[in-house]
């Protein structure tokens, strides 16, 4: 438990972000979903759509250190090369 003053305005602090990254997970993961459903539902214009709006959000997420780097990029390239699969 915290006691000094610093260690307790720090507890109220990590409650703020915790709550905030937790809100922005989310909302990236609903955009995943979406490309996931494009995909499974085997339409390449509306994949590629999802993908183009689940991108800028996963980035969004790196610089504001909910992930990291290099898991949006493995996520995107991912994702991208199942979106062009459709066609195929």
């Amino acid at each position: 438990m915290a006691n000094s003053p610093q260690a307790k305005k720090r507890a109220r602090q990590n409650e703020r972000r915790f709550a905030v990254n937790k809100a922005r997970r989310s909302r990236i993961r609903t955009y995943l979903r979406k490309v996931e459903e494009a995909i499974e539902s085997g339409d390449q214009t509306a994949a590629a759509a999802a993908l183009k709006a689940a991108q800028p959000e996963l980035m969004r997420g790196v610089t504001k250190g909910v992930f990291h780097k290099n898991t949006a990029s493995r996520k995107v390239s991912r994702l991208a090369s199942r979106v062009k699969s459709i066609g195929a």
